[in-house]
């Protein structure tokens, strides 16, 4: 490829770059829209949900019947039962079980926050407490 072209690809990459969102979560994501990135897998082990509490009271309320744990191949079981899930990028989705359907952002190595349907994070903070 001539030095030419290279430069000409590399000035339409860095101006595609600069005027597209940064990576991450989108903002007012629609509900149809599919997640995109890289599948990857979560940490193995039990995730505590919480919702946030308040000054006068816990400073988190723990949600029992939302908690799961991650297990190998990309399986999940809750207390309602047992499924599957797969995360493209930091967009992690329950795909079979009794949580199918459910979307979470991925907001660190061990934490995910819920998604309401139409894309906007929700309160709910789920929080790898060990294996």
């Amino acid at each position: 490829m001539k030095t030419v072209h290279v430069i000409a690809l590399t000035a339409f990459a860095v101006t595609i770059a600069s005027v597209t969102p940064a990576s991450g979560r989108q903002e007012n994501r629609a509900a149809n829209t599919p997640p995109s990135g890289m599948l990857q897998t979560m940490p193995h082990g039990n995730y505590e949900c919480a919702l946030p509490g308040n000054a006068g009271g816990a400073a988190f309320v723990v949600v029992e019947e939302e908690n799961f744990r991650i297990s190998t191949a990309s399986q999940y079981s809750s207390p309602a039962g047992a499924g599957t899930y797969l995360l493209r990028g930091k967009d992690l989705t329950f795909t079979r079980g009794p949580k199918k359907g459910e979307r979470f952002e991925r907001i660190g190595d061990n934490q995910l926050r819920k998604l309401e349907a139409d894309g906007e994070a929700g309160a709910l903070l789920c929080t790898r407490r060990g294996s």
